[in-house]
């Protein structure tokens, strides 16, 4: 299991005592960090994926390399759904303000809105499928969140900064932490606040 989600025994098995936890004690919830998005292992984006049994929650502007890295990210969401994990995508809304904000701020204008439209092609079948949902957002994004049960990846977002330029924070649940809690707070947070994504609209 632990070669399977590329994490150490301790990770998993905290009480076994055997090997050693790369950050923080056998009851911290910081697993690892990684200095931007694309230090980020790929096969430790896809073991988090393949192992959700529950819930698979993602918070985005574009998320472009969610697809881009994985294309076949679209059939492998609806094969977890299928085997009962809840799939939700919140991507930023690219006709709202938050998005036209994003785009002055890094620079690059309209061009985030048309990498969001981009991004959500990849997602069409999912519209109407037992156990997705997509939802457009339009709300300032201090971080990108990947939720994979009791694991999280979290992407602070730096002024200016493109996403995939700033750090991951990789976290996980544990008895009386407050991080994984208050970052999977702000996920719900935002997706009570979002819209159903129709792709025809």
């Amino acid at each position: 299991m632990a070669n399977l989600l590329s994490v150490d025994e301790t990770y998993l098995w905290p009480e076994n005592g055997q090997g050693t936890q790369r950050l923080g004690s056998d009851r911290s919830e910081l697993v690892d960090t990684h200095p931007n998005r694309a230090s980020v292992p790929r096969d430790l984006w896809l073991s988090l994926l393949l192992g959700a049994m529950k819930q698979i929650d993602v918070l985005v502007f574009s998320g472009t390399f969610f697809a881009q890295t994985n294309p076949h990210i679209a059939r492998m969401l609806q094969e977890r759904a299928q085997a009962g994990v809840r799939v939700r995508l919140c991507f930023g809304d690219p006709t709202g303000e938050a998005v036209r904000i994003r785009g002055r701020e890094e620079g690059i204008g309209d061009t985030l809105a048309a990498k969001i439209r981009a991004s959500l092609t990849y997602y069409r079948d999912l519209v109407g499928y037992p156990g997705c949902e997509v939802r457009l957002h339009d709300t300032t994004l201090y971080n990108s969140i990947f939720r994979y049960d009791d694991h999280l990846m979290v992407n602070p977002h730096i002024w200016g900064q493109p996403a995939s330029a700033n750090p991951i924070l990789q976290l996980r649940q544990t008895d009386g932490g407050e991080w994984f809690q208050r970052y999977g707070d702000s996920f719900e947070a935002v997706w009570t606040t979002a819209r159903l994504w129709t792709p025809d609209q």
